[in-house]
């Protein structure tokens, strides 16, 4: 069997870490090289990839597919359809401008890049796994540096309490999604871990309400805490302003997307009876997303916990395209994960080179860096518009999509959103955008350099050039989603209905005996 270009994406970083175990650590350009060179190709590979996908093709492409312990239904199965396509392109894209932004890491250089490219490829994996242990089992390997390199090459006073915060949160967030994951294993009756089988079988025999309604908050919970929904948030913005710029865009940036992933490919299909019931529950608690995090994104005064709070925020808007439970809905919320990745990459990014530059991210400290960081100050307001919605960029297609979508199931829950997307967010980012760019410059500050040179600027450049490509031509995206979001939806609809459906027969047959 011929094997996928799935499998050279994420492993491409994964040998590259394993490459650096044996160079010197004191041979910093060659750790670097190979680092660079790992990602590099993972994201030449994936837009190959990308630009080789055919819309609305009957299965998954680029599928292998290799036993592994048949007794359970374990098997390496990895492919793609619209629902992770892009996904794999903007993870690969961000894990290269992680791997460019790791200058800033001086101390350790050889642990911080391995542990770097083991993240990059690890989430690859997860994305591109149609089998549920792999699934879950490479994000869990993925997730693991997180917690060693914010308490190594973190920042700030409290990066402990935030290390601790965030290894707790995120482990109950696992375990609860993986009792889901056993529980849909041993109640779906496929007696495999393969994702398609396991939907070709519940297809035919519906797991019955009563276990959907056990399993599905399971799942949602477990995955919601992952993502950071609210109320279980509180771990994200803390996180992300004590970690380090590369280890902050791939989590917010690419990790992020696992559980809003993994509701959409596994939960919904699989237990619609019981997603409709928690859907209008959800739409709710989204808006805790848009609206109180907002309004705590407004009082920060450190630009990370902005970011992060915004980042936060920003999950809302998915998870209510998700809770429309309808086509426009599912893909507009889809093409948010792989916008969102792209801004949270440019602005952590972005803040970790200012920070670099002036030693602190304290807003009221800061000033007039427009005159002389006139790229990194132009990449920060455009990635600031970009936040708030702006049209041109990739954010504002998802967005409106979520709105039109959601709008038709959940009419007040989308005017409080439209209204914490324009108000609150362009509130807090114009504000962001004032302090630090405009007004007087602090003399300390007289002598801070821009990004000058290429290696210095592509990342950043690459960040927003894939914004613009998708918020200028968006159909490059929605028409590789929006045929296998049908399928979501109307997997949704049929199992749904097929009880009703039943329950009709089984009245009309006594009629039609009474007739003869």
């Amino acid at each position: 069997m011929p094997i996928s270009i799935l499998t050279y994406i994420f492993c491409a970083p994964l040998l590259a870490a394993l490459a650096l175990v044996v160079v010197p650590r004191n041979y910093r350009v060659i750790i670097r090289f190979i680092a660079l060179l790992g990602t590099f190709v993972s994201m030449v590979l994936a837009i190959k990839m990308f630009c080789q996908f055919v819309p609305g093709h009957d299965g998954f492409q680029f599928e292998q597919q290799i036993p592994w312990v048949n007794s359970l239904g374990i098997s390496y199965h990895v492919g793609v359809d619209g629902l992770n396509v892009g996904l794999i392109l903007m993870g690969a894209i961000v894990a290269f401008a992680a791997a460019c932004c790791s200058w800033e890491i001086q101390t350790r250089e050889k642990e911080f890049y391995i542990l770097l490219l083991i993240m990059s490829g690890g989430i690859l994996g997860a994305f591109a796994s149609l089998d549920l242990f792999f699934f879950y089992a490479l994000h869990e390997f993925a997730l693991v540096p997180t917690f060693i390199m914010i308490g190594i090459w973190g920042r700030g006073e409290r990066k402990n309490y935030a290390t601790f915060q965030i290894t707790i949160y995120l482990s109950i967030g696992a375990l609860i999604a993986l009792i889901g994951l056993i529980a849909l294993y041993l109640q779906s009756g496929a007696n495999t871990f393969d994702i398609p089988k396991i939907i070709e079988h519940v297809k035919a025999n519906p797991i019955a309400t009563n276990a959907q309604n056990f399993i599905f908050p399971l799942l949602l919970f477990g995955f919601g805490i992952l993502v950071s929904l609210w109320p279980f948030h509180s771990w994200a913005p803390l996180g992300y302003g004590s970690a380090p710029a590369p280890t902050a865009m791939i989590h917010a940036g690419i990790l992020k997307k696992f559980g809003l992933y993994g509701l959409t490919r596994i939960a919904l299909p699989l237990m619609p009876q019981a997603a409709h019931h928690w859907m209008t529950i959800l739409a709710w608690l989204c808006l805790g997303n848009i609206l109180y995090v907002g309004w705590v994104a407004m009082r920060q005064r450190d630009l990370n916990l902005l970011i992060g709070n915004s980042s936060v925020a920003h999950m809302g808007f998915i998870f209510l395209g998700i809770a429309s439970l309808n086509l426009i809905g599912i893909t507009g919320a889809v093409f948010i994960m792989v916008a969102h990745g792209f801004l949270a990459a440019l602005t952590f990014g972005l803040s970790g080179y200012i920070y670099q530059k002036t030693g602190t991210l304290e807003m009221s400290e800061l000033g007039g860096l427009c005159r002389k960081l006139r790229f990194i100050g132009t990449a920060l307001l455009m990635a600031a518009m970009a936040g708030c919605g702006l049209p041109g960029f990739a954010n504002f297609v998802g967005e409106v999509s979520v709105f039109f979508a959601s709008w038709t199931v959940f009419p007040v829950v989308t005017i409080l959103a439209v209204w914490g997307a324009l108000v609150i967010g362009g509130i807090y980012m114009t504000r962001a955008v004032r302090k630090i760019l405009h007004g007087p410059l602090p003399e300390k500050y007289a002598n801070v350099a821009d990004a000058t040179n290429v290696w210095r600027k592509l990342p950043y450049a690459l960040l927003l050039a894939s914004l613009f490509v998708f918020g200028c031509f968006p159909k490059l995206l929605t028409n590789q989603i929006t045929p296998d979001a049908t399928k979501i939806v109307s997997m949704t609809t049929l199992i749904t209905a097929k009880p009703n459906m039943v329950a009709v027969s089984e009245i009309q047959s006594p009629k039609s005996e009474n007739r003869n």
